[in-house]
């Protein structure tokens, strides 16, 4: 099985890369965003390698970092969601893109990728919310705050308050992710006195910067 190459750029496609090691060229399919920071033909370059084994065929995906490739085999987790689909969302969202989309379930930052329509978006940002809640710092900020809400006796959980907040921006005309992002960062300022009539206007002064 392999995990990873090292050697130099032969040929450049569309979606894929050709590394010559020691000789032998081995062909990956890439993401855009990988194929953007490959370097010139003929220099050394190392990807990160997913095998994939099958009955008439194996193919290779390269990945430019491990951060790329640990996305590669959580998003194939989900149904439906084959390789060259993994690679078109991670050709439009990098990482960091992706746990903001997944945790603010923001269905439409993931269809945006070419063969994601909005039904498997959907299931993807819904199937991945919890796997991916530990790599959010939104995520588990919000988590902090509802486990102090609980012991409080708080009337709303926090996050509920947080959801509600992003809706309002949403409705504002916002974008999802930006909503959320502005949300989060307000509501860790706020600390628990975070209300939704507070979250509103601190979050859109944090979206007016």
């Amino acid at each position: 099985m392999i995990s990873m190459l090292k050697g130099l750029v032969d040929t450049i496609a569309e979606d894929y890369v050709v590394l010559d090691v020691n000789g032998v060229g081995y062909q990956a399919f890439c993401s855009r965003r990988t194929l953007s920071q490959m370097p010139s033909v003929g220099e050394a370059t190392r990807l990160e390698i997913e095998t994939h084994v099958r009955e008439d065929h194996i193919h290779l995906y390269g990945f430019i970092d491990e951060m790329e490739r640990d996305w590669f085999k959580l998003l194939t987790t989900v149904q439906g969601v084959g390789a060259r689909v993994c690679l078109a969302i991670l050709s439009v969202l990098g990482p960091d893109e992706l746990v903001q989309a997944i945790a603010a379930q923001d269905k439409a930052a993931v269809a945006r990728a070419n063969g994601v329509g909005p039904k498997l978006a959907g299931r993807i940002v819904l199937e991945l919310k919890d796997k991916v809640a530990k790599f959010s710092l939104g995520g588990a900020a919000l988590a902090d705050k509802k486990t102090a809400a609980k012991e409080s006796k708080a009337s709303a959980p926090v996050a509920n308050i947080a959801d509600d907040a992003v809706s309002a921006l949403v409705n504002l005309g916002y974008g999802r992710s930006d909503a959320y992002t502005a949300v989060v960062k307000a509501a860790q300022a706020m600390g628990d006195e975070a209300t939704v009539e507070a979250l509103i206007p601190a979050a859109l002064k944090e979206l007016s910067q």
